[in-house]
C-alpha cells in the first residue's frame, strides 16, 4: 500500500523500539519513489527467514554507584536480535540477524511465565517488584545473595554484564570446612579456628567473624568473593554472642561452653582438651539430674513455683549463679527458701534484703521452713552470730549492715547467698555493691522484679555478683550491647544479649501463671491547678533555668546536679507549694482532689495504700487525716524495723482505713491484701518502681480488683514524667518480654522536661 510521506505516526513509547526495528529490516526490501513520495516493495525482495522464538529470560545487570541495577528482558531472536520486556509487546516481530531479514512469532505467554517463575523463586527480586520493572540493589553483597539465587536456573536464564564489570563467586564453604581446636586458660578457653580457601588464603575465624558481619559473602579481591553457607554465617553470629574477640583467638567463658559445643556440634574438624571435655560432660549430666521439692517446705506450691524451684535447684548443682525476675507478688520468697531447704545440710545461708523486708524473710522462714535456723544479724552478739555459722543456718542481713560488716561476712564461705530486691546494688560504684561483690559462696541468687530500671549497666552489676566476667567489663559490655542498644537502637544487639543471659534468669509475669488474680485497672488523674499554684510554679520554673544556666559554667557535671535538685523541686510544688516554702499559703489542688477521693473510698467501705515519695507530702496528708478523723497507719524509712511489722499486721486485720507509705521505704517486701485501691500522690521516674509499690496489694491473696491512681499536675513536669514511663519500660522489656529499648536520660534531655512542661 502507499503511505503519505507527510503523515506523522503516532508511535507509543513502549513500541517504539519494536517499530525502528521493523523499519530497520523493511529498509532492505523497499525502494522509495521520491516524485511520487510512494514506497513500493521491492519486486525483487530477498525471501524473509522465519526462525523459532526463544523464551528464556535474561537479567541485565548494570553497576551504579555502590549498588546495582536489574532489568528483565528477552531476546526473541537469540543473542543477536533485538531486547524485549517479557510478554509485552507484538507477538509477530521482524529483524535482521546476520545480515539475513528474519521474522518470529513471539511465546508471550511463555515469556511471562518464565519469568515470573524467577521472580517467584528469587525472594531477592520477588519482593521487589514486577517483572516488568527495574529493580535496585543497594550493595553488591545484596546482589550477591540474587546471584547465589539464581544458580539453579542457569540453564534456563542468560546473566548479562557490562564488559568487565562482572562479580564472581569462588566457592561455597560451611562449617564442615572448618578446623577448631580448644585450649584451657585460667578463667576461660581459647577458641582458635580457620577456613582454608586455597593455598595462599587461610582466613583465621576472628577475622571470618568480623568479616561476615555485614554479608555472608566475604570479598577476597576486586570482584571476587566467597560465599558462607546460610546456617555457617548463623553459626558465627551465634559464637560472636558467645565469646570475647580478642583478634587472635575467641575467648569463651566456661558458662558458655556448652551454646559454643552446641553450635560446632557438626564441624568437620574440633579438637577439644580434658577441661573443655569435662566441662561438656557436667553439663550433660545436669540431663539426668531430677530435684525435688523438699518434703519438710510447709507450703503448697503453685505449678509455676515448682518450676522455679527446679531450675534453681539445676543452676544451684551446676554451681553458677541465678536471678529469679518473676514479676512482683509471685512468691520469690518461698521458691528461694524451697531451695535453700533442699541443699541446707551442705552448710549456712546469708540472706542479704532491704531492712524493711528483713523481718519478713525471718517469719515466712518460721512459717514455710520450719526445719531452718533463721537468725536476724543485728539483734544480739552480731560476732558469735558469724563466728561458726552452721548448716541450716539462715542468717538474715540488712544492706546497712552488710556494708559496715563487709569484712565479718566476707570471711565466710556461704553454701547460698541470697540478695532479695537485688536492684539494690544496681549502682556498681555503690559500697554495698562492692560488699556484696566481695561475698563468697557456693550460689549465688538474687531475687527481683526489676533486673533493669534505668539502664543496662544495672544489669551488668547483677550480673557480675551471680556470674562474674560472663558480660565481660563494664567497659566491654558498654561498647558490646549497652551503646548500641541504648543509644542506637539495634535490634540484633538486643536479642544477643537476651541469648547471653537467658540461661540464668527466669521470668514469669502474673498475666501469664495467675488466672485466678483479679484484674488491675490503673487511672491517671488529672489535676487542674489554680491559677495561684500556676503562678507560683511558672516562678520557680523560670528561676530553676536561670539557676541552671549559671550552673553550666561550672566545669565538673554541675549542671546535671542542678537540674535535679530543680526538678525536685518543681516536683514537690506540683503536691504542694508549702512544700518549697511554709510561708507560702497557696491551697494544694491535689490534697483536695485526694480529699474527694478518700470521701468516696470511705462511703464504699474500700481500703487504699497511699504512696508519696517525699515525707514532708506524708505530713500534709497526715495533718489531713488528723483533722477528719481518718483512721490510718503510717510507714516511713525512719519506722524501726519491729514497728514496720506491727503497723503491717495491724492494716490487714483491719485497723485503718488508709495506709501512707514512702514510696521508697514501703514499696517492697509488704504484703497488704487488705487494701483494693492505691493511690500514687506524684509519679516516678521509673513506673517499675510504682508498679512494685501496687504489688504490695495486687498479688496472691487478693481477692478483690484493684484500682491504682496517680494524681498528675495538669501542665507540668509530672505529666512529662508520666509521657516517660512508657519508654522506662521498654528498657526492661527489651531483655525480659522483648519491647524495644530506651536510653539514659542526658542534660539535654532533663533540659527539655523542664523547658517544655508548663503552660505559658
Amino acid at each position: 500500500e502507499s503511505l503519505d510521506a507527510n503523515a506523522v505516526l503516532n508511535v507509543p513509547e513502549a513500541g517504539a523500539a519494536e517499530l525502528k526495528t521493523t523499519l530497520e529490516s523493511l529498509s532492505k526490501l523497499v525502494t522509495v519513489n521520491s516524485s511520487a513520495r510512494e514506497l513500493h516493495v521491492s519486486s525483487s525482495t530477498t525471501k524473509i527467514k522465519k526462525l523459532k522464538s526463544v523464551s528464556k529470560t535474561r537479567l541485565h545487570l548494570l553497576p551504579v554507584a555502590d549498588g546495582i541495577r536489574v532489568e528483565l528482558f528477552t531476546r526473541p531472536f537469540g543473542d543477536d536480535g533485538p531486547y524485549f520486556k517479557p510478554g509485552a509487546g507484538g507477538a509477530n516481530v521482524m529483524s535482521e540477524i546476520k545480515g539475513v531479514p528474519s521474522e518470529i512469532k513471539r511465546n508471550l505467554k511463555k515469556e511471562r511465565e518464565n519469568a515470573e517463575k524467577l521472580l517467584n523463586a528469587s525472594p531477592s527480586l520477588g519482593n521487589r517488584g514486577e517483572i516488568t520493572d527495574i529493580f535496585y540493589f543497594e550493595s553488591v553483597f545484596e546482589c550477591l545473595e540474587l546471584l547465589t539465587e539464581l544458580n539453579e536456573f542457569l540453564d534456563e536464564i542468560v546473566v548479562e554484564w557490562p564488559e568487565g564489570g562482572k562479580l564472581s563467586i569462588n566457592n561455597t564453604y560451611g562449617l564442615q570446612d572448618m578446623n577448631f581446636s580448644v585450649s584451657s586458660g585460667t578463667d576461660w578457653f581459647s577458641l582458635s579456628g580457620d577456613l582454608k580457601i586455597d593455598e595462599k588464603n587461610i582466613m583465621k575465624i576472628t577475622e571470618l567473624i568480623e568479616k561476615s558481619k555485614e554479608s555472608r559473602f566475604i570479598e577476597l579481591d576486586k570482584g571476587r568473593f566467597i560465599a558462607l553457607t546460610e546456617s555457617l554465617k548463623r553459626k558465627l553470629d551465634s559464637m560472636s554472642i558467645f565469646t570475647d574477640n580478642d583478634g587472635e583467638t575467641l575467648n569463651v567463658h566456661p558458662l558458655n561452653t556448652h551454646q559454643i559445643h552446641s553450635i560446632l556440634d557438626d564441624a568437620g574438624n574440633f579438637k577439644t582438651d580434658k577441661k573443655w571435655k569435662s566441662s561438656i560432660k557436667r553439663i550433660e549430666e545436669l540431663a539426668a539430674f531430677r530435684p525435688k521439692i523438699p518434703s519438710t517446705l510447709n507450703a503448697e506450691l503453685r505449678a509455676y513455683q515448682v518450676d522455679g524451684v527446679k531450675w534453681l535447684a539445676r543452676l544451684a548443682e551446676w554451681g553458677v549463679g541465678a536471678c529469679l525476675a518473676d514479676d512482683m507478688g509471685l512468691g520469690k520468697t518461698v521458691q528461694a527458701l524451697a531451695l535453700v531447704l533442699s541443699r541446707a545440710k551442705q552448710g549456712p545461708s546469708l540472706v542479704v534484703a532491704p531492712s524493711s523486708v528483713c523481718s519478713n524473710w525471718i517469719t515466712e522462714s518460721e512459717k514455710f521452713a520450719p526445719t531452718l535456723n533463721p537468725i536476724l544479724f543485728g539483734e544480739g552478739d552480731r560476732s558469735a552470730i558469724l563466728a561458726k555459722p552452721k548448716p541450716f543456718d539462715l542468717i538474715v542481713t540488712s544492706y546497712g549492715l552488710l556494708s559496715s560488716e563487709e569484712e565479718a561476712f566476707s570471711k565466710i564461705t556461704w553454701s547460698h547467698i541470697i540478695l532479695d530486691e537485688a536492684q539494690f546494688i544496681k549502682n556498681h560504684k555503690a559500697k554495698r555493691t562492692k560488699a556484696a561483690l566481695n561475698l563468697k559462696g557456693d550460689f549465688k541468687l538474687i531475687t527481683t522484679g526489676t533486673p533493669v530500671e534505668n539502664h543496662l549497666a544495672e544489669l551488668w552489676t547483677l550480673f557480675s555478683f551471680i556470674n562474674p566476667r560472663l558480660l565481660g567489663t563494664l567497659k566491654q559490655f558498654d561498647a558490646k550491647y549497652a551503646i548500641p542498644i541504648e543509644r542506637d537502637g539495634e535490634n540484633h544487639k538486643r536479642q544477643s544479649l537476651k541469648k547471653l543471659i537467658q540461661p540464668f534468669m527466669l521470668r514469669r509475669l502474673k498475666s501469664a501463671v495467675l488466672d485466678e488474680l483479679p484484674p488491675k485497672t490503673e487511672i491517671n488523674l488529672v489535676i487542674e491547678t489554680s491559677e495561684a499554684e500556676k503562678a507560683f510554679y511558672e516562678t520557680l520554673r523560670r528561676e530553676s533555668i536561670k539557676k541552671i544556666e549559671e550552673s553550666k559554667k561550672t566545669p565538673g557535671g554541675a549542671a546535671h546536679l542542678q537540674v535535679l535538685t530543680e526538678l525536685m523541686k518543681l516536683r514537690q510544688a506540683c503536691c504542694s507549694p508549702s512544700l518549697i516554702s511554709k510561708d507560702v499559703k497557696i491551697k494544694s489542688s491535689k490534697l483536695e482532689a485526694f480529699a474527694n477521693i478518700i470521701e468516696e473510698l470511705r462511703e464504699n467501705r474500700h481500703k487504699a495504700l497511699v504512696f508519696s515519695q517525699f515525707i514532708g507530702h506524708l505530713s500534709i496528708l497526715r495533718e489531713f487525716c488528723d483533722s477528719k478523723s481518718i483512721s490510718y497507719q503510717y510507714l516511713d524509712g525512719s519506722t524501726p524495723t519491729k514497728e514496720r511489722a506491727k503497723r503491717v499486721d495491724a492494716f490487714q486485720n483491719g485497723e485503718g482505713d488508709l495506709f501512707l507509705i514512702s514510696l521508697k521505704a514501703g514499696g517492697t517486701g509488704l504484703n497488704l491484701t487488705a487494701a483494693d485501691y492505691v493511690i500514687h500522690m506524684d509519679p516516678w521516674w521509673n513506673p517499675a518502681v510504682e508498679d512494685q509499690a501496687s504489688d504490695r496489694t495486687h498479688r496472691i491473696g487478693q481477692k478483690r480488683p484493684v484500682t491504682v491512681y496517680r494524681l498528675i499536675a495538669k501542665d507540668t513536669v509530672e505529666e512529662k514524667i508520666i509521657d516517660l514511663h512508657k519508654t522506662k519500660r521498654d528498657l526492661a522489656d527489651a531483655l525480659l518480654d522483648g519491647a524495644e529499648a530506651s536510653a539514659k536520660m542526658s542534660l539535654d534531655d532533663l533540659m527539655a522536661i523542664l523547658a517544655d512542661s508548663p503552660a505559658t
